[in-house]
């Protein structure tokens, strides 16, 4: 009876194993994509965080990339220590993966909360950055941020094109008498801008405050269900490793 259950807890051992390592290959995956979106977020669609007023949009990028980082570490650590059958690496492991866990689930809760508060924000802000920045000394970023918008979501101005007549840029005189910006234009062209007809300039109901919040609301959403969903994955890991740490316990008695 004895050798049945010395060979029982072995073969659990054993299928602990390859459970746990088939899921640190996933998790190493999953890491590498996790670190690939938090890239992409700050590489190709940061242009506009310097047209919101507050820094949780870059924040859950960071928080990506470092836990992306920290996974793929983690995921090797886990099988070394695995195949090892090291009880004080899988401690470190089961350590690790609990703080990856707080991230991510940092990082959705992040996402989902800014989300909510992204409409009221873009409503009390956009306008007057975009007004009061553009084209204004020290202000490149936002110029550039402003242009990248018009131009991208075809829009013109925070609430219509008639925003740009209250622009320090625009009453300066040193907008040649432009009447809004030329990325305002449907085709761009030099001092485009001094004739506003619909014709000649985008003229999106809503403005675009309305395709920006769409834009980040949707990656917010990416964000928050990449965070969230890695973290409910990384549970399995931290059970299957609780369960080979008292099974290898177990069998050195």
């Amino acid at each position: 009876m004895g050798e049945y259950n010395e060979k029982k807890e072995t073969c659990g051992t054993i299928c602990l194993k390859y459970l746990l390592f088939t899921f640190n290959f996933c998790f190493w995956i999953a890491g590498l994509f996790v670190i690939a979106v938090g890239i992409w977020t700050l590489a190709f669609k940061s242009a506009y965080i310097s047209l919101l007023a507050s820094n949780t949009y870059m924040a859950t990028a960071y928080i990506l990339v470092v836990a992306g980082a920290v996974v793929m570490v983690t995921g090797i650590l886990g099988c070394c220590a695995t195949f090892k059958e090291s009880r004080n690496l899988l401690l470190l492991y089961f350590i690790l993966l609990f703080l990856i866990f707080l991230l991510e689930v940092i990082a959705g809760i992040l996402a989902y909360i800014y989300r909510h508060q992204l409409s009221s924000e873009l409503k009390d802000n956009l306008k007057d950055t975009m007004i009061q920045k553009y084209h204004q000394p020290g202000q490149e970023g936002v110029t550039m941020a402003v242009d990248k918008l018009q131009q991208e979501f075809k829009c013109c101005g925070s609430n219509h094109s008639e925003d740009w007549q209250e622009s320090v840029w625009i009453r300066s005189g040193e907008a040649n008498g432009r009447k809004a910006p030329d990325s305002c234009c449907k085709t761009v062209v030099e001092a485009c801008g001094q004739r506003d007809h619909a014709s000649n300039i985008y003229r999106v109901e809503g403005g675009c405050i309305t395709k920006l919040e769409k834009f980040i609301q949707e990656h917010l959403k990416i964000i928050g269900a990449l965070g969230l969903g890695i973290a409910c994955v990384q549970i399995f890991g931290m059970i299957f490793t609780c369960c080979l740490y008292k099974s290898l316990k177990l069998e050195h008695y």
